[in-house]
């Protein structure tokens, strides 16, 4: 009893201990580093080496007035940008796709949105001189939009090399053509003729309707969300518009241009069926029970085996302390 006493003892000594111990290490190390509030980011020196959007203006009047009512433009000042980056924490990491010559080590950055030196760079001295480079295909939108961008290498578009700027105006952010089906119809001109691509246009929908029908970014993570660059059409196209008829066999069938009375049953064959069905499920309970007094029945076999065996080792095993302990 007093050695059951001393094992106790050691054991809430050791929890003690060790308790004690991590609430000293957490109370030093919250002295060491204490919180501090992120600083807010602000607008870098005018001696980053940019030169603003306003100083491409200057000669680049026409596509500087486009650009200034894009997405792009207003990717910083957009209320939406706005609410979901204060519920992120205005995390910095934001600012690298949504402002322009972001620095991390600093968290300032030198003008708000995606500006011209956004994809062209920095204002090269010299200009116009020297040129402003820039990488015209997929790894310069996919510094920002890489969800998009993985989309579209998972599309035939991206397997065939068909870039962003095949179908998008960098500048003006808008499809290359007067309308989403004219510009897919550059490439697809034969669509129209089945069934399925024939009755939607004669609805009035365009091909991205479809193809690239996507939930709403109030659904999104971290600001990323589906895009619909895959181009692959999935049920949640159809459930967009046909909500209510889905699962509608009649509105099925009298789009085809089927007849509602096509293989339907007939009472005696219904009635029939269920006679097969119940004897079916007869048959199957009646293996059920079979299998259940069977498996009792080994089961009280096994046990009465096992069981023996273990009573008759234990017996022979107190046995054996019982004569060592009289020392016999």
């Amino acid at each position: 009893m007093e050695r059951y006493k001393a094992n106790k003892t050691l054991v809430w000594m050791t929890f003690i201990l060790v308790f004690g111990f991590s609430l000293a290490l957490g109370l030093a190390s919250s002295l060491t580093h204490p919180a501090q509030a992120a600083p807010a980011p602000v607008a870098a020196a005018q001696t980053s080496g940019y030169g603003g959007s306003d100083s491409c203006a200057g000669c680049h009047k026409d596509i500087h007035d486009t650009w200034s009512g894009t997405l792009h433009a207003k990717a910083y000042s957009s209320p939406i940008f706005q609410e979901d980056w204060v519920k992120q924490g205005t995390s910095n990491l934001c600012l690298e796709c949504h402002t322009t010559g972001f620095d991390p080590a600093s968290g300032k950055f030198f003008e708000e949105g995606v500006t011209c030196e956004a994809c062209h760079g920095p204002l090269q001295p010299g200009h116009p001189k020297n040129p402003m480079p820039i990488t015209p295909d997929a790894s310069l939108c996919a510094r920002c939009h890489k969800t998009t961008t993985d989309e579209w290498k998972a599309s035939q578009h991206g397997q065939a090399g068909i870039n962003c700027q095949s179908c998008h105006n960098p500048h003006s952010q808008q499809p290359k053509a007067a309308s989403i089906n004219e510009l897919c119809g550059n490439c697809h001109k034969d669509t129209g003729s089945s069934f399925t691509h024939g009755t939607h246009s004669n609805a009035g929908l365009q091909c991205s309707d479809c193809h690239m029908a996507t939930s709403s970014h109030t659904s999104s993570t971290g600001g990323l969300f589906a895009t619909g660059h895959t181009f692959s059409v999935g049920s949640e196209a159809c459930i967009n518009c046909h909500k209510d008829t889905v699962h509608t066999r009649d509105t099925i069938v009298k789009l085809s241009g089927g007849s509602a009375a096509e293989n339907v049953a007939t009472m005696e064959e219904l009635q029939q069926k269920v006679q097969t069905d119940e004897q079916t499920i007869q048959t199957l309970e009646a293996q059920s029970n079979v299998r259940l007094y069977t498996g009792l029945i080994q089961g009280a076999i096994v046990g009465l085996i096992t069981g023996g065996a273990a009573a008759w080792i234990v017996s022979r095993r107190i046995r054996f302390v019982e004569v060592d302990e009289d020392g016999q």
